[in-house]
């Protein structure tokens, strides 16, 4: 995959994309990172890259010329058509469904926004995807870049240890995970439940659903209200609200 970002301030990405997962993964040359500073493609004397919106009001709003000239280079560069994602808290909000649909792509180019704001044509006819990593407001797009870089890449084939290090995460079976331990089995007269120490693959799997079940129904129901349940864990679930 290629992931390259536009944004006035590259210098955010330098230690996001030079460690852990992220630059292992570049190593391994499962991925390629680009940063570019947009700036570099104004066609000003001033490099100006914003300007006071039509109609009047506060703030200044992104010049569509620098970003479609910025957006199109990179794509003759690669020769592969783009998802084009524009960061922005108008955007659909971020979800681990959205990080399995954007690591299937061969070429992501987030646009990492400032200032008021795009102008619309950016929005209209050059990003492909919109994408928000929550109900409120950041100074600029470049953090919430981070994460979906960040939630997409470890996605890719081969870049975790064990193919199925992701598999259970919390939203990509659609429920939250089940709690995990490890060693000492007793720390401080807290300890391990017995199931996970008894060596029954088959009762582990069972109490892993079950407790993936619980901590769902007590942290985020909301996520059981259109989760298609099998016959056995509805029935766990019918047991877990008996009992709640």
């Amino acid at each position: 995959m290629r992931v390259d970002v536009l944004t006035l301030f590259p210098e955010m990405f330098d230690g996001v994309l030079n460690s852990s997962i992220l630059k292992k993964a570049k190593e391994a040359e499962k991925v390629s990172y680009g940063v570019t500073n947009f700036r570099d493609y104004s066609d000003n004397k001033h490099q100006s890259v914003d300007d006071y919106p039509y109609g009047g009001g506060a703030g200044m709003v992104l010049k569509p010329q620098p970003i479609f000239d910025a957006v199109e280079d990179l794509q003759k560069k690669s020769g592969a058509k783009p998802k084009v994602v524009l960061m922005c808290p108008q955007g659909e909000r971020y979800t681990q469904k959205k990080a399995e649909e954007l690591a299937k792509e061969e070429h992501l180019i987030f646009i990492c926004g400032h200032y008021e704001g795009y102008d619309e044509r950016i929005r209209e006819h050059l990003a492909t995807d919109e994408i928000s990593i929550g109900d409120y407001v950041l100074t600029g797009g470049e953090l919430g870049a981070m994460v979906v870089i960040d939630s997409v890449v470890r996605l890719l084939p081969g870049v975790l240890g064990s193919e199925a290090s992701h598999v259970n995460d919390s939203f990509s079976t659609g429920l939250l995970e089940h709690p995990h331990y490890t060693r000492p089995a007793d720390f401080r007269g807290l300890k391990v439940p017995d199931t996970l120490m008894s060596g029954n693959h088959a009762h582990i799997d069972e109490w892993r659903e079950r407790e993936s079940l619980r901590r769902t129904l007590e942290r985020r129901p909301d996520l059981l209200e259109n989760y298609p349940l099998s016959e056995k864990q509805q029935k766990l679930l019918n047991e877990l609200q008996k009992n709640k």
